[in-house]
């Protein structure tokens, strides 16, 4: 599985993926601390099984069940490799591998994809897992492993043919989600459009899934509990990754949406030595907004129209406009013409709720406020201003 990320990760964040395990073709690898519960859990449940059908391996039967999970996770870490070097040839910066709880994830950094690149990036992983479950089938032909080896290798096998025939199903989280994602993408253009629709494929995954082995076993009367766990676990963790697909899909969709010029109010600037008079001549009815500027021009407070208002009449010519008004965040003034995704990673480094819209020349253009960027990004467009 392969996952967009941000450039670079710092110290504390690499503490929290877990325990690296060093670079692999330049790539940092890390392990889970999840990862020792489906490992516990291999060991507990796989122990007894292989206890029962030979005897004579004793203790050593969960041994060979922690084998499993080594190998389960080296299965797991060529899938995830095989993303990020088939990624590494496209020039798509990886910034780590993680092998956790339910299996691992690949995070790139930022980079521009297309419907072709994406399917074979994301096929990549599937197809190492075919080739290493080839690999052993050609061992166990062959007959040069027996024994414990004879086990561990028939493991890996089916292990790996699971792992691939499971990851190319067609729905997201999964890589075949994937395929959907670029055919929609392609006949539509939409890259957003292709992930809703490989979302919407996950969830009917998740339900097939749900129906064959957990509804039918409880209808049949003879359920298998242990497998009912594993495939409610599964599913769960399909439904949330398809349902988070589908989510940021939809707010991508709607960056076109969230533009300065489009959500500002109209707002008008006045310098810093203006009085309560002139807030009331330009803005009689507390409209448009009354933004102060300092005297380079830049935009330092918003006049608080309720406080222009109680400044008594014979008051308003000797108030200074900074009596009735309440500083913007240090640099909280956005250019005219920002907007996407453009917009919003300005408005991330800037502090405050409110923003003045300023065109090339610096002049005060309208007023933004961060709930109408929410609602916009939300799905409920804030009201279109023009210019004042």
């Amino acid at each position: 599985m392969s996952t967009p990320g941000n450039r670079g990760h710092s110290t504390r964040s690499a503490k929290k993926d877990g325990i690296p395990l060093g670079r692999i073709a330049g790539i940092p690898v890390y392990l889970a601390y999840s990862w020792f519960i489906i490992a516990a859990f291999t060991v507990i449940v796989y122990g007894p099984a292989l206890l029962i059908r030979n005897h004579s391996l004793g203790i050593g039967a969960y041994l060979v069940a922690l084998a499993y999970a080594l190998l389960l996770a080296l299965s797991v870490l060529v899938h995830e490799l095989a993303h990020a070097l088939s990624a590494k040839a496209f020039k798509w910066p990886t910034e780590k591998i993680v092998l956790n709880l339910w299996g691992g994830h690949t995070q790139f950094e930022s980079f521009i994809a297309s419907p072709g690149r994406s399917v074979v990036v994301a096929l990549a992983g599937p197809a190492a897992n075919f080739v290493l479950a080839g690999g052993a089938w050609l061992l166990l032909q062959a007959g040069v492993v027996t024994g414990v080896g004879d086990t561990l290798t028939n493991i890996l096998m089916w292990a790996n043919l699971l792992i691939g025939i499971f990851n190319v199903l067609p729905g997201l989280p999964l890589d075949g989600g994937r395929l959907v994602e670029s055919a929609v993408w392609k006949l539509t253009g939409s890259q957003e459009k292709g992930t809703v629709a490989a979302g919407w494929a996950g969830r009917i995954i998740v339900i097939v899934l749900v129906v064959w082995f957990v509804v039918l076993p409880l209808l049949s009367g003879a359920p298998d509990l242990s497998y009912m766990l594993i495939t409610i676990l599964v599913c769960s963790f399909l439904w949330m990754g398809a349902s988070g697909a589908i989510k940021q899909a939809t707010l991508r969709g709607r960056l076109p949406l969230v533009s300065a010029a489009a959500l500002a109010e109209p707002a008008v600037g006045i310098p810093n030595s203006a009085t309560v008079a002139d807030v009331l001549r330009v803005a009689p009815y507390g409209t448009p907004a009354v933004v102060i500027c300092g005297p380079d021009g830049r935009p330092q407070g918003l006049v608080d129209p309720a406080a222009a208002a109680a400044v008594p009449p014979a008051e308003v010519f000797t108030t200074v406009v900074t009596a009735v008004s309440t500083p913007l965040a240090e640099g909280a003034y956005v250019p005219w013409t920002s907007s996407g995704q453009e917009l919003i990673q300005y408005l991330a480094q800037l502090s405050g709720a409110e923003y003045a819209v300023v065109d090339e020349a610096g002049t005060v253009m309208g007023l933004l406020r961060q709930q109408a960027v929410v609602t916009a990004i939300t799905g409920k467009v804030a009201r279109r201003s023009g210019r004042p």
